[in-house]
């Protein structure tokens, strides 16, 4: 698994979706835009730090922005390397997990949306239902368990290179502009693997709750 996520189609895949995305340069300055300059001159020893188990992802730059209801929501802001690799890192996640998840999950998933979401709760009200459940997990990202995390990821994945590169992406620093913080739990803030990750702890929820007939 491990060659794939560093083969060069799902890495220039990964390029394109951060190119796409663009975004603020990260601790290191380098912008979206220097990002393919930066890969032709170095991509080749980075490659091989990383499959050496060398690379160490850099410190994510934490901002706070204004909320629309008041108060401020703090934002992780990865070097734009680190997206591209976490990116990479995600779409092979995606392969192994996404085709076993819940029929009725929506979230963060290619090819499904919230709208779908809507239009399904509203064919089961048609169909007689009265209630439909909200359920916030509030700062959810924020508050997941890397033990736990890791535990559910070496069900399915034998790579220890693969969850050795993750696990190292979930202790990544917190520069906050003063200071580099450890980060004991919560998955990478702003970075383009959280969404899959969440799914995949997440995905243990549905599955109970729809063996209870929920």
């Amino acid at each position: 698994m491990f060659e794939e996520i560093l083969s060069r189609e799902n890495m220039q895949k990964a390029y394109q979706q951060v190119k796409r995305n663009k975004g603020c340069a990260g601790v290191d300055n380098v912008s979206v835009e220097e990002l393919r300059k930066k890969l032709i001159d170095e991509w080749i020893f980075i490659r091989a730090e990383i499959l050496e188990g060398k690379y160490n992802p850099q410190p994510v730059k934490r901002i706070e922005i204004p909320k629309p209801g008041g108060g401020k929501r703090e934002l992780g802001i990865p070097v734009v390397l680190d997206r591209m690799i976490q990116q990479a890192i995600g779409q092979k996640l995606a392969e192994l997990y996404d085709k076993d998840f819940s029929e009725t999950s929506y979230g963060f998933r290619a090819g499904r949306n919230c709208h779908q979401a809507v239009k399904k709760a509203q064919e089961y009200i048609n169909q007689g239902y009265e209630h439909v459940v909200e359920v916030d997990l509030e700062k959810f990202f924020d508050a997941v368990n890397h033990e736990y995390l890791m535990h559910v990821l070496r069900e399915r994945i034998d790579d220890k290179r693969v969850l050795r590169l993750v696990g190292r992406y979930l202790k990544t620093g917190i520069y906050t502009g003063r200071e580099i913080k450890p980060n004991e739990e919560g998955t990478p803030q702003g970075g383009s693997m959280s969404p899959i990750l969440s799914n995949i702890l997440l995905d243990k929820f549905d599955k109970e709750m729809e063996r209870r007939g929920q």
